[in-house]
């Protein structure tokens, strides 16, 4: 029994070498998915046009509130909207041809590293890492509220993905630092431990210039006067009202021309009309009011359309996702995009399993999918996220970026080059024998198929052997072997002694507090 049991541990250790080393045979990075594949459309030019049409009467019968703020009402009323109040009402067609006329139809985001630059519009596609869970979980560790040590681990592990594109912004909340400085800390981390493009800090005008300041900082402030280098998402806080958090950062990141996703975020039946219909009808009156103000502020700057639509459960009211509605949502906003003629931005890989299990992956499969095929050009959350957002999973990111490289392979679409054709293979092969040692299979074999890193193709009695192990597991040892592996992109050490003195001055503006 002991000399079995000595074997099955050696098993075991053989088995984790071999997960560690086929997450190692990674394909090569790309800045982003170029898609050659087709969208998928599921509504006709009649139905764009009814929805279009509604929402046009949305803007002008019902309006949207923009609260606190009393500069964006002199806007929109210089502008010669309707403004009654806080409530802002727009003359049919003035968002679209006010958007249409102004905002570009793509745009880069640099990076520190000109290889990791990503394009955003057209057939590109950008995948980011989850975003805003207050916890963090692990199969050793479990579900705990997250900290800075947990944040700058997943920035680490991020960068070393190839199958992701973006360091992303709120990755988690590390609420073990004090609520009203933390996003100073958050913003070095992604500067200092990664060299891919990343998201500025979204609540409130004071802490957009706080993520503008360190930009410029890392960028120059020429070069960043000429060039998107940040990304900002200013949420709806639906129905049709946008807070002064929201409106305080996209003004500012409008007028240092740097990008805004303009994202509604909608659960139907509670926050918009439980049909699918009403709800792209709410959500593309959100998106235009919003992107108006963007051109109406800095016309020409970069916005994207944005939409976080997903359903609800009408017996429980907790969010549901991969669900047949959500994907219709989902597809639908992307032809609402491609008309208006803006960048589309939505999410991926929602789940609310508490666990990186089956239902976990359904749901992140249905919803991936679904946002490529609605042609999305950037997507949050292709990784890691559980519980409906609550929980960023090490192990969902690491079977979550699995995903990413299979879409990424798909929408390659079929190669027809010469070699791929491999006419002169058959030939040689003949009838009845096999291809495994022909040329052809020994020059592409590395290549021609995607290698996932988390599945067990093994036998029954081999998988057994090596212990049994899940999905899960295997993603658990690949995430820590990332991470012990992770290579430093260093920094300069004049910008980081820079960055460092300013995070320091702007701490000590203020005291410490727990709240936002």
């Amino acid at each position: 029994m002991t000399c079995d049991a000595d074997w099955m541990k050696r098993q075991h250790r053989n088995r984790r070498r071999d997960i560690v080393a086929k997450a190692k045979t990674a394909e090569p990075r790309a800045p982003f998915i170029q898609r050659n594949l087709a969208t998928f459309n599921v509504l006709s030019e009649a139905g764009l046009e009814q929805i279009e049409a509604n929402a046009d009467h949305i803007l002008a019968e019902t309006g949207m509130d923009f609260h606190d703020d009393l500069e964006i009402l002199d806007i929109f009323a210089e502008a010669g909207c309707d403004v009654a109040g806080t409530r802002v009402r727009f003359a049919p067609g003035f968002c679209r041809r006010t958007i249409t006329a102004m905002a570009p139809v793509q745009f880069m985001q640099h990076a520190r590293n000109p290889s990791n630059n990503v394009r955003l519009g057209g057939d590109a596609t950008v995948l980011c890492p989850s975003w805003g869970p207050p916890f963090v979980h692990d199969l050793k560790r479990g579900r705990r509220y997250a900290s800075f040590q947990d944040f700058t681990d997943l920035v680490k592990l991020h960068h070393s993905l190839p199958w992701l594109h973006h360091s992303g912004g709120v990755v988690c909340e590390p609420v073990d630092l004090p609520a009203n400085k933390r996003h100073l800390d958050m913003l070095y981390a992604h500067i200092r431990y990664s060299d891919r493009p990343f998201m500025g800090a979204f609540i409130g005008a004071e802490r957009a210039g706080h993520a503008i300041d360190m930009a410029r900082i890392l960028f120059g402030a020429d070069f960043m006067a000429d060039n998107a280098v940040l990304y900002c998402v200013s949420n709806t806080n639906a129905p049709l009202v946008m807070d002064s958090h929201m409106s305080g950062a996209l003004k500012t990141y409008a007028r240092a021309g740097q990008p805004v996703a303009c994202t509604p975020w909608v659960l139907t039946g509670a926050m918009s009309p439980t049909t699918v219909a009403g709800t792209l009808a709410q959500v593309l009156a959100e998106t235009m009011a919003a992107m108006t103000l963007v051109q109406l502020i800095a016309p020409g700057a970069p916005c994207l359309m944005g939409s976080f639509a997903s359903t609800m459960s009408m017996k429980s009211g907790a969010p549901t996702f991969g669900t047949p509605e959500a994907g219709l949502m989902v597809l639908a906003a992307g032809q609402l995009a491609r008309r208006l003629g803006v960048p589309f931005h939505t999410v991926g890989t929602l789940s609310s399993s508490k666990l990186p299990d089956a239902q976990s992956q359904q749901e992140a499969a249905w919803g991936l999918m679904m946002s490529m095929f609605a042609g999305a050009n950037l997507i949050n959350h292709a990784t890691g996220w559980l519980e409906g957002g609550l929980v960023t999973s090490f192990e969902k990111t690491v079977i979550d970026h699995d995903l990413c490289g299979k879409v990424a392979r798909f929408f390659d679409g079929i190669d027809m080059s010469e070699n791929a054709q491999a006419m002169e293979a058959i030939a040689a092969t003949g009838p009845g024998q096999h291809f495994l040692g022909s040329a052809h299979t020994q020059a592409n074999f590395m290549s021609a198929l995607f290698r996932p890193w988390t599945p067990d193709d093994n036998s029954f009695e081999q998988w057994h052997a090596a212990g049994g192990l899940d999905a899960a597991t295997r993603a658990s040892a690949i995430w820590k072997e990332r991470l012990a592996n992770y290579e430093d992109p260093g920094l300069d050490p004049d910008i980081d002694a820079e960055l460092q003195d300013y995070i320091a001055c702007r701490k000590a503006e203020q005291p410490d507090r727990d709240y936002f």
